[in-house]
């Protein structure tokens, strides 16, 4: 995917590539603008989203799969149709334990997950 500009609507799933984040685990940008950003993430079965924390509040739904999904000190197994929220500044991660996507939202948007 090219660099967003500010007025692009549209995001075309074939124009879109997935990258490598981490081992068994690759994210596809979906969509953005300055403040929001819209993430999917495609994890093998044992992958590990690594327990970690940012500025942004994250909303994620679970789409396909099964993930532990620990939110500081609170763990909950999630299974699709389910969702989770990370507010600012809150260590987070997940275990995924049925091969799956989750769909992020950021806000607001990742900086860092522009190239």
């Amino acid at each position: 995917m090219s660099q967003n500009s500010s007025n692009q609507l549209f995001f075309l799933a074939d124009e879109m590539q997935w990258e490598i984040a981490s081992t068994g685990v690759l994210r596809q940008l979906t969509g953005f603008d300055d403040r929001v950003m819209m993430v999917n993430v495609r994890f093998k079965e044992g992958a590990i989203g690594p327990i970690h924390k940012h500025t942004h509040t994250q909303l994620t739904y679970v789409a396909e799969g099964r993930f532990e999904v620990t939110i500081e000190s609170d763990t909950c197994v999630l299974k699709k149709g389910d969702s989770f929220q990370v507010p600012s500044n809150s260590l987070h991660g997940v275990l995924c334990l049925e091969e799956g996507i989750l769909i992020d939202v950021f806000s607001p948007m990742r900086a860092d997950f522009i190239k």
